[in-house]
Formats: C-alpha cells, sequence, structure tokens
C-alpha cells in the first residue's frame, strides 16, 4: 500500500453496517419473548424456593414418656411430632429407645445407618441392637460393632416435670 492509498483510506467515512428489518424484528420479538417467559418462569422459580429460603426454627421437644418408666434395659417408644415440608403440614410417627445409663437419660434412633433399616434390641440375645435387614450391630450406647459404617443417631433429651421430651436427630456424642 503506497503512501498515497493510506491517506484515501484515512479520509474515507466510516462505513456502519445496518440493521436490516428482519434483523430488528428478530432481535425485538426475541427480546420480548425473554421477557414473557421470565415473567412466567419466576413466579414458579420463587414458590419452589420459598420454603428453603425461611428461617429454621428452633427445635421443639415432644413429651414421650415418665422419667420413672425409664430402666437400664433399652425400651422402645412411639411418639408423634408435628412437621412441616414445604406447604404440606403433617403429624409423623417416629420411635425412639430410651435407656437410663452412667450419664443419665439417653434415646437411640432406631434407624439402622447401614441402609437405613428399623434395628431391634436384643433379638440374638447379646444385649445389643440388631439390624435384620443386613446383620449390623450395635452397644448399648449405639456404638457400630459390624457392618454399619457409623454409630446410631441421638435424640437431643431433655428431663422436666417427671416426663422425657426427645427433640431433634443429632449425631452421637456417646461413642
Amino acid at each position: 500500500m503506497s503512501n498515497h492509498e493510506h491517506q484515501e483510506s484515512a479520509h474515507r467515512p466510516v462505513q456502519r453496517k445496518e440493521m436490516s428489518r428482519r434483523q430488528f424484528l428478530s432481535y425485538t420479538l426475541g427480546g420480548t419473548t425473554a421477557f414473557m417467559v421470565g415473567g412466567a418462569v419466576l413466579p414458579m422459580v420463587r414458590f419452589a424456593v420459598d420454603p428453603l429460603l425461611e428461617k429454621k426454627s428452633a427445635s421443639t421437644f415432644v413429651k414421650v414418656v415418665e422419667e420413672s418408666k425409664i430402666t437400664s434395659e433399652p425400651q422402645v417408644f412411639h411418639f408423634k411430632v408435628h412437621q412441616v415440608d414445604g406447604w404440606y403440614e403433617s403429624d409423623a410417627q417416629l420411635s425412639a429407645y430410651i435407656t437410663k445409663g452412667d450419664n443419665g437419660i439417653f434415646a437411640l434412633s432406631p434407624v439402622c445407618k447401614h441402609l437405613g433399616c428399623t434395628i431391634a434390641w436384643n433379638t440374638l440375645g447379646k444385649h445389643e441392637y440388631n439390624c435384620p435387614c443386613h446383620g449390623a450391630r450395635y452397644t448399648v450406647d449405639g456404638k457400630n460393632l459390624a457392618v454399619a459404617p457409623k454409630p446410631l443417631d441421638e435424640y437431643e433429651v431433655k428431663i422436666e416435670n417427671g416426663f422425657v421430651y426427645l427433640g431433634s436427630i443429632k449425631s452421637n456424642t456417646r461413642v
């Protein structure tokens, strides 16, 4: 390119690529459609996500049994808990093995940590919890002996006015 050609190209006006009518309509209709779809979808997303955004309330304790009925031999007790799952409210039937130990009264969840079956106390005569599904075994304190990867979970326990109250489930602190 010679010096003269360079000067001519520098003095030419900049050519702009104009938008055609078809492109304008495509952009306008596409933007309007996206806006309308967003307006319809966002309330549905909000409806689905809203229960997850609510603050969790403190765990409530449920009256289960009189303190005088608790022995050093684990006993299963059934109780109901009112629960709210999103917009669905129900009363769930739960159970716990409640025992009087050296450090006071404690309650264990009967759900096996291996695959979630319900355990039973002393079915083999060895004074331990046994899982009928796959042979998992636990001590009185819920320590895993065989098969299960973790100890049994325990309930928060509160004793008030001669009654045992159970709260939410937590990891086992006894083992």
